[in-house]
């Protein structure tokens, strides 16, 4: 996470809204926020963490809202621009915002917490929270990005529980919690190994031996499968050649009796063939002229009809057009009234029009009575305001003008001598209690020193003699220890015979084991003894050392608190002689001058702010004069508008003398005129075009029935003549094909005979007696045919039938023992696959067992948690044995705690918490470097940021400037490193840095050194 913006407006200190441009402090690297106490410096990391997770450090998000909220602000407004996400590439927008209460403004309104992302060059909402974009929680964030002041040495401070629980969430370790996805698997793994051990058991009859007799089986069925098929192949050719002679047999039958049934049918046939020829000779040169003859009759009937209908018609068409003709003529005179009935419509409709205006006219003249009435009250009023306005600036001239820098001298001068007289018997207070633990230090030193022994110059010299005592006695023990290992051998003397060491026939005084033990006990009783005093004389060197800082940090603070004292009591002894100068040198006499002057400035404000108030008052009337004024000269031009237009209609209207009884009627009645006549108007005009209408249709109909009346004539006479033609020529045939009898030959036209079907009949009769008689002769010429036995073909039949069965036994036999084959095939080749799955499973079960006990109780979790923080220390001591010059280092052990080992001590361990305060500054900073470090690499991105609020009070001058160079250094690391701090020493090493001062007025201000 990388800030970009902060803007504060309404947090704590931040009356007027302030804006943290952190783009410029962070591209130096190193920057610092400075400011005196309670200027405002931590309430920036307090608006941070209030705008990424809605409450802040010292106050709840619910419950002391109103505590966080500038006593004279109304509201609270955080917006904090940050980048985040891989390699930070990502801007994002948190905004905090909440309103006191309107009812009770001691009630802060619940907070709005939203956050937007920079996307198309626009801010857009999004639904993650701090903890999704930057990937830690506030107590993280609080412990690696940005640390509140006290609480620097938290991680050091916690348990190894929730130290442990801290490196999981925030690396997310979780992931190494493998536990349920194993039980999951070995579950799995189980379930599995018993679906396979079902599925062999079902499979235990399934073997080698099994199959080799199946395919046994097979080949002999297969042998006797080939015999039959040979026989049933031999007997089947036989059976189907004695098939055919069957056949034809029945055919032979059947056709001799097909040959008696067309001979019986040859008399009917031949009468058939007789009663076609006449039909056709009749149809084809007769019928034609006679249907012509009939249908002549049948016209000339029909047209004669028709010339007697149209005569009839031809009388009622003329009588039907001489009445219509009369009807319109008397429609068109009615409608020759029509322009005179619309021009009178016209005047009707002008006579309303000047209704209206006249209605209209009322009410302007209304209107510009009372705007006139308005006019003469707005103008009085005016005179009065003006009258009041002339009272008010007499009584401001004659109350004079009070001298405004002399109030404001006073106020500053009042508010100087409170602040500072307080200020001088706090730091007298403070000098004094400082003098007090100088005095208490010094007596502790003396202390110190009373311990050296006389026969030593100073601490160190005291802990080098004793380093050399305990030397010499684990030396002297050595001795012992080496005469000691002798023993060993002092068994194997024996009078006479040479020593295996040193070759010697004579021991006059061989080893005593049980003496040189006690001597080694004794020595190691005695080196322990001498250890514990030198831990205590290195105790007292570090006591003296840590003394020795704070007598020097009290007596500058002294000297500081002194020189301070002096600076304010010349500031007082100033502001006294320019009192007295004023003639004030009481501060009763001050205070008496400071209300006078005050309410001779409130009484001119008044004075001024009611003449003011008067004069908008006076102008408002005004503005509402010239409106009315305005308005009543449009009305005026509306009434004259009016007037005219009422003059031009009545011009307008052509009959003056027919429209004046209508003058006073209703709009409504004069309407219903209108619409009487002019419906009338529109009935006569309709009535007149289906007249005209109606007429030419009964002209065009007396037309056509005259032409079709001549037509019809016409076509009598034709028909008349072909009518003697077709009879003559009728008459002439008959005689021709000897038809004498006119009766029998109409009866012949009327047979309903299909001459298609009888001549098919015949044809087909002949073709089937002639195809009988060639198809007989055929099967006659057949061997076999005339001898065959119906007898002979049942037995063939029958042995055909039984070798067919035995032969699909065979097959039948031969086909399910195939499949049983191959089924049993395949189940073992499943049983060797299933065999070879169990021993997998198994195996895998094992393994699976042995991880699920392995990862039971976050075991694994833990193990690589602590991990992380042995890593975490050892990062961290590259840097703290650096400040600390290779003296101590940090460690943790198994249950996850953290120990030192102090080299100046051989290398023992203790608890971190044993270290001095500037020791574990020291600590903590490195350890939060370390953990900063990690969430960088964490986060994949090129550059981290890390902010301190810490006073660096604990620390002695050389160790500020160690610090100092290690918070540099990281600026070649890619680090960003903020520092909140009041230490003059580290504002004059930073170069870029903001200022945060508290105006009594404003509130906090900030403003930065470029």
């Amino acid at each position: 996470m990388i800030p970009v913006r902060l803007e504060i407006e309404g947090l704590y200190s931040y009356r007027e809204k302030q804006t943290v441009e952190f783009e410029k402090l962070t591209a130096a690297g190193l920057f610092g926020i400075f400011g005196a106490v309670g200027s405002g410096k931590s309430s920036i990391l307090e608006g941070i963490l209030l705008a990424l997770y809605g409450s802040t450090e010292r106050l709840a998000a619910t419950g002391e809202r109103s505590s966080m909220v500038n006593l004279q602000s109304d509201h609270i407004l955080i917006n904090f621009t940050f980048r985040a996400g891989k390699n930070n590439s990502s801007t994002y927008l948190a905004r905090y915002s909440a309103k006191r209460n309107k009812k009770d403004p001691e009630k802060i309104d619940t907070g709005e917490h939203t956050f937007y992302a920079w996307k198309n060059e626009n801010w857009e909402a999004i639904p993650q929270n701090a903890e999704q974009l930057i990937g830690m929680k506030k107590e993280h964030f609080k412990q690696t990005v940005i640390i509140p002041q006290g609480k620097f040495r938290e991680f050091i401070d916690l348990t190894p529980g929730p130290r442990a629980e801290m490196m999981q969430q925030l690396f997310g370790l979780e992931r190494f919690d493998l536990s349920v996805k194993t039980g999951s698997l070995l579950k799995a793994t189980r379930e599995e190994k018993i679906r396979l051990e079902t599925q062999l058991n079902g499979l235990l009859d399934i073997s080698e031996a099994g199959l080799q007799d199946r395919k046994f089986q097979f080949s002999e069925l297969k042998r006797k499968s080939d015999e039959a098929s040979q026989k049933l192949k031999k007997t089947e050719a036989d059976f189907r050649q004695m098939e055919l002679i069957q056949k034809s047999h029945l055919q032979l039958q059947e056709q001799r009796l097909v040959l008696s049934e067309l001979e019986n049918r040859k008399p009917e046939i031949e009468e058939k063939r007789q009663l076609y020829r006449e039909f056709i000779t009749a149809k084809t040169y007769l019928r034609p002229v006679w249907d012509r003859l009939i249908d002549a009759k049948k016209d000339l009937e029909k047209n004669q009809r028709s010339v007697i209908d149209c005569s009839r018609f031809k009388i009622r068409f003329e009588e039907e057009v001489e009445l219509l003709e009369k009807e319109e003529e008397k429609l068109k005179e009615k409608n020759d009234e029509r322009p005179a009935r619309e021009a009178k419509i016209r005047d009707l409709k002008k006579v309303i029009e000047i209704q209206l205006l006249d209605s209209q006219l009322a009410e302007s003249v209304s209107i510009l009575d009372t705007a006139k009435l308005e006019i003469d009250s707005k103008k009085a009023a005016l005179k009065t305001l003006e009258k009041q306005i002339s009272f008010l600036e007499e009584r401001l001239e004659a109350a004079g003008s009070p001298d405004t820098n002399l109030l404001s001298e006073l106020k500053s001068a009042a508010r100087d001598l409170g602040l500072w007289n307080t200020k001088i018997t706090d730091l007298k207070l403070i000098q004094n209690q400082f003098q007090q633990e100088e005095k208490s230090v010094s007596a502790q030193l003396e202390k110190i020193l009373l311990e050296i022994p006389s026969g030593e110059k100073s601490l160190e010299s005291w802990s080098k003699s004793q380093k050399s005592r305990i030397e010499n006695l684990e030396s002297e023990r050595e001795k012992i220890l080496r005469k000691q290992g002798l023993n060993a051998h002092a068994h194997l003397l024996e009078s006479g015979k040479p020593c295996p060491l040193c070759g010697s026939a004579h021991h006059p005084s061989p080893i005593h084991a049980e003496a040189e033990e006690k001597q080694i006990r004794e020595k190691e009783l005695e080196i322990n003894r001498e250890k514990d005093k030198r831990e205590v004389i290195l105790s007292l060197i570090q006591k003296n050392s840590e003394l020795g800082i704070y007598l020097e940090n009290h007596k500058r603070n002294t000297k500081e608190k002194a020189a301070e004292i002096l600076n304010y009591e010349a500031l007082l002894g100033s502001l006294t002689l320019r009192l007295k100068e004023l003639g004030l040198a009481d501060p009763n006499q001050l205070e008496t001058e400071i209300k006078s002057l005050s309410e001779a400035g409130e009484t001119r404000e008044k004075l001024l702010k009611e003449i003011q108030n008067t004069r908008k008052s006076w102008q408002s009337e005004r503005e509402v004069l010239d409106k009315k004024e305005k308005e009543f000269q449009q009305s005026q031009l509306r009434n004259q508008s009016l007037l005219s237009q009422i003059a031009s209609k009545k011009e307008e209207i052509k009959d003056p003398t027919f429209c004046k009884p209508y003058i006073s009627k209703k709009k409504s009645e004069i309407e219903s005129d209108i619409l009487t006549v002019e419906n009338h108007i529109k009935k006569a005009q309709e009535e007149l075009l289906g007249k005209q209408k109606h007429l030419q249709e009964k002209r065009r109909e007396q037309i056509k029935n005259l032409s079709d009346l001549e037509n019809f004539q016409n076509r009598v006479k034709e028909l008349e003549i072909n009518l003697a033609a077709y009879s003559a020529d009728f008459e002439r045939l008959k005689i021709e094909y000897g038809f004498t009898d006119e009766e029998a030959l109409i009866r012949i036209f009327h047979y309903s005979i299909d001459a298609e079907k009888v001549d098919l009949e015949i044809r087909q009769y002949d073709q089937k007696v002639s195809t009988t008689l060639s198809r007989i002769g055929e099967l006659r010429s057949e061997a076999g045919v005339e001898t065959f036995l119906e007898e002979n073909f049942i037995r063939l039949k029958d042995e055909l039938q039984l070798l067919r069965s035995y032969a699909l036994e065979i097959q039948e036999a031969y086909i399910l023992l195939q499949e049983d084959i191959k089924t049993f095939s395949q189940k073992l080749a499943e049983k060797t696959v299933l065999l070879k799955a169990f021993a997998q499973t198994e195996s895998r079960e094992g393994n699976l067992r042995e991880l699920d006990r392995l990862f039971q109780g976050k075991g694994f979790v833990k193990y690589v948690s602590s991990i992380y923080l042995r890593e975490l220390c050892n990062t961290a001591n590259l840097r703290f044995m650096k400040l600390t010059k290779n003296s101590l280092s940090l460690e943790i052990d198994e249950d996850n705690t953290f120990w030192v080992v102090d080299y100046l001590n051989g290398g023992k361990k203790r608890l971190l918490k044993t270290l001095s305060g500037g020791q574990t500054f020291q600590a903590s900073l490195c350890l939060a470097l370390a953990l900063a470090e990690k969430v960088k690499a964490l986060n994949q991105a090129d550059q981290s940021f890390f902010f301190l609020d810490e006073g660096f009070g604990a620390l002695d001058r050389n160790a500020l400037r160690v610090v100092f160079e290690t918070l540099k250094s990281l600026r070649h690391e890619n680090r960003i490193v903020g520092i909140i701090s009041h230490v003059e020493e580290l504002q004059q090493e930073i170069g870029v840095y903001a200022q945060i001062e508290l105006d009594p007025e404003k509130g906090s201000q900030i403003r930065y050194s470029y």
